[in-house]
């Protein structure tokens, strides 16, 4: 949210930023909107109680809002920009509000310029889509018929100006016109030529029809021609799962999260954790893999310092220096070298040695061997797994190649073991390679798509052996009791969606950013979806887990009766007396208490005194194992755990 206070001197500054991480690390998103009077139709459903006056265009809008919020902040460097298509206005402007070139793009209005989303544009979008009165100046629509071969072609002189050397470039088309051109031959051929132009620039385009109450939007009356099914603009870009779009009938509310959904789904890339990495089959044997993190952990990113002392919030910028403790000498970065202490002596290394301490080869995925996946222990997994698909760029068959070593694990049922460096000064680990199946939902729409899973496993180092416990296993009428609490606790098809439950710190750091930036109202307490609904919990199982805990007290009651009736009391009283007689120091323990060896003759007295005064230290460890066995009480670990146990057995019976 920091880089939204953007100034105008800082923009030739990003272009100097080199030319590998400016693509890798960006992305631009165009949103072209449609504005008809279809599209400024309420869609409400029949029958239903609840009436919205949300309308697809509003939504829409709205989703280029919301979206803009979360890139703003998660996506600092990306840029965004909206463009109205079908108004009877029309507008191409840039920095200096002038006509680019004396360009004309009839019936197009570029609400907001392509570029990093500043805080007067989240705030202009967000009055677009609520307000009404900004609304009926602006989302006018045309008498006469856009030509989408003209929305084409201005979105293609945007990106050109805007985004050239971006790597990743998004069209999203919102529209409910499945056919906007008719029988008109010209005019579709125009506009798949304009297609074909931007998809050879790098742009991909994506549609997210919405049909209508009446019918159905139909792809194939043109947006089949002008929509490639696959894309191969972007080669570190993850495989694309299907993701399923506003369908009709549907209210405002609902219009609105099913396209931000669908619309999510498909705004950020996965990002390749390395690209065209060689996989090493057999000796002289390579295919070219390309890796992603699917899985890992979201946390607040700080790019910079915001000074919120002023009127306004400006990016603080920070310098470092180093100085000397006796003389304060600023420190050049030519006399820094780094040392470890070995032997009570401080080793420096030069650079160009620590870089060859570090260096174990080059970045390779080599196959060492091959087991069935019924040999990998379920504890194996200390790290989140790497996803790989093929990549043609520099072997060519690597596909066929793949998919070959893909089925026929999957098939046998089988893992391969592969030393895996994942880039240069990295350390080696040995990772099991598990064929992934592809998954489909219920709707047949592809959630995962098939590949190859790299699980680092552990070294021996890692491995800790378990604490040994002796558990008291529940009876079959708390197990029974048990399983039905959690029958009614499952979630609605046995599934967890993590997608629809945000971390809710994280979006309290979010959230509070926004307010900062947008000067709007602090809020007052974060969202947490995670909470749990204690009220529904308590309407289902309420009843049945107030009878488990009292069937469970029972039984424990139970249990402890009886241990108290099967122990003994001591038969040497006189030996007791002398355990507890201060006088008789220097007397070891072990002579102070007489038991026998089978440990059913306990002096419980005896030591329950010592439990009073505080001295069970002093008995020894046999003595403890004995009557911990007689109580029917686990006798491993050291003597502080025997100890700890039988105060814990007094503690309880007390």
């Amino acid at each position: 949210m920091a880089e939204s206070f953007r100034r105008e001197d800082e923009v030739e500054e990003e272009d100097e930023i080199d030319d590998t991480e400016y693509k890798s690390s960006k992305d631009a998103v165009l949103f072209a909107i449609e504005v008809s009077r279809s599209m400024l139709m309420p869609r409400s459903t029949s029958g239903s109680k609840n009436t919205s006056t949300e309308t697809p265009s509003r939504a829409a809008l709205k989703c280029a809002y919301h979206l803009m919020q979360q890139r703003i902040i998660s996506n600092p460097h990306d840029m965004i920009g909206v463009l109205l298509f079908g108004t009877e206005a029309s507008k191409f402007y840039d920095e200096d509000e002038n006509s680019r070139g004396g360009l004309s793009y009839p019936h197009c209005y570029l609400f907001t310029d392509l570029n990093v989303p500043a805080a007067e544009d989240v705030k202009q979008l967000r009055e677009l889509a609520e307000d009404d009165d900004k609304a009926e100046e602006i989302l006018i629509p045309s008498k006469d018929p856009v030509s989408m071969a003209n929305v084409l072609f201005c979105a293609n002189q945007i990106f050109t100006s805007r985004a050239s050397n971006f790597l990743s470039r998004r069209l999203f088309v919102v529209t409910d016109n499945d056919n906007p051109h008719g029988d008109d031959r010209s005019m579709r051929s125009a506009a798949t030529v304009r297609a074909k132009d931007l998809y050879d620039l790098g742009v991909t385009i994506e549609l997210f029809p919405i049909s209508r109450l009446d019918r159905q939007f139909d792809r194939s009356k043109f947006y089949d021609d002008i929509i490639y099914k696959t894309s191969t603009v972007d080669p570190e870009e993850a495989p694309q799962t299907n993701t399923q779009t506003p369908s009709a009938g549907v209210d405002g509310i609902s219009l609105l999260n099913s396209l931000l959904s669908s619309i999510n789904s498909k705004s950020v890339p996965r990002r390749a954790l390395f690209s065209n990495m060689p996989l090493e089959i057999g000796p002289g044997f390579k295919i070219s893999v390309t890796g992603y993190i699917m899985f890992k952990r979201q946390e607040p990113a700080r790019s910079c310092f915001v000074w919120v002392g002023g009127e306004k919030p400006q990016i603080a910028k920070g310098t470092t220096t180093q100085i000397m403790d006796d003389t304060a000498r600023a420190v050049e970065k030519w006399e820094i070298r780094k040392a470890y202490k070995f032997g009570g002596e401080q080793v420096s290394f030069t650079p160009e040695e620590q870089k060859a301490l570090r260096n174990f080869g080059e970045p390779v995925i080599r196959i060492i061997g091959f087991k069935p996946i019924s040999a990998l222990p379920f504890w194996a997994s200390i790290k989140p797994p790497t996803f790989i698909y093929p990549s043609e760029e520099t072997y060519v068959g690597s596909t066929r190649v793949f998919s070959a070593l893909h089925r026929k694990l999957l098939t046998d049922k089988k893992m391969a073991l592969v030393w895996f460096i994942a880039r240069k000064n990295a350390a080696p680990v040995v990772a099991a390679m598990l064929p992934g199946a592809e998954k489909l939902d219920e709707d047949n729409v592809q959630k995962l798509p098939p590949g190859m899973w790299l699980l680092p496993l552990p070294f021996a180092d890692d491995i800790r052996p378990n604490p040994e416990t002796n558990l008291v296993v529940a009876s079959e009428s708390l197990i029974d009791r048990m399983r039905t609490i959690v029958e009614q606790l499952q979630l609605p098809k046995a599934q967890y969606a993590p997608h629809k439950y945000p971390n809710p710190s994280l979006q309290w750091h979010y959230r509070i950013l926004q307010a900062l930036a947008l000067d709007e109202d602090l809020p007052e307490k974060p969202e947490d979806k995670m909470i749990p609904k204690y009220k529904q919990i308590d309407k289902r199982v309420g009843g049945c887990v107030i009878a488990w805990g009292e069937e469970l007290e029972e039984q424990d009651r139970n249990l402890f009766s009886r241990n108290s009736k099967t122990s003994t009391i001591a038969k040497r009283p006189a030996k007791a007396q002398r355990l507890d007689d201060d006088s008789n120091e220097g007397t070891p323990a072990s002579k102070k208490i007489k038991m026998e060896r089978d440990g059913h003759e306990v002096d419980e007295v005896a030591i329950g005194k010592c439990y009073e005064s505080g001295t069970l230290s002093k008995l020894t460890v046999p003595i403890l194992k004995n009557f911990l066995t007689s109580q029917h009480l686990p006798t491993t670990g050291k003597k502080a755990d025997l100890v700890e146990r039988v105060e814990e057995f007094y503690d309880r019976k007390g």
